[in-house]
């Protein structure tokens, strides 16, 4: 599962931001975006993914898209639902490809702005330039 989504968000950083990136175990202990979106496997097992972004993070993302040097904070938190669903919804799309537990996917919720001390079963840190985002699932 997180495989798939791991990739779909090396695909946003290739093909949307554009910019390289490294993948590394763990969680960052900066401040965040925490937003989630549950998905469900065909066989019924549910998991809750996060997406945590650093604001700089964020912000990049928000300026490839709606071209704002400063967005405020809804902005960013909008931002950051789009983004939760632009990188499961293509993770969907890949499970699909690779016959790998395909899975449906609900709304994106925003959590909260603050360090990710979620529970989760497995996360990886994306880091474009100074950068990071958080990806992590956990089994409900």
């Amino acid at each position: 599962m997180l495989k798939s989504i791991i990739k779909a968000t090396e695909n946003f950083c290739i093909h949307q931001i554009r910019t390289p990136h490294t993948i590394k175990e763990g969680i960052s202990k900066n401040k965040t975006l925490i937003a989630y979106i549950d998905i469900e496997e065909n066989s019924g097992k549910i998991y809750r993914v996060y997406i945590a972004s650093e604001m700089g993070f964020i912000q990049r993302v928000s300026k490839l898209f709606l071209d704002e040097e400063d967005s405020d904070e809804e902005t960013l938190i909008d931002m950051t639902l789009e983004t939760t669903n632009l990188i499961v919804g293509s993770a969907k799309v890949i499970a699909i490809k690779e016959e790998r537990n395909p899975f449906t996917i609900k709304t994106p919720h925003f959590l909260k702005i603050d360090r990710f001390d979620c529970d989760y079963d497995d996360a990886k840190i994306i880091k474009v330039e100074d950068d990071e985002m958080v990806i992590a699932i956990k089994e409900l």
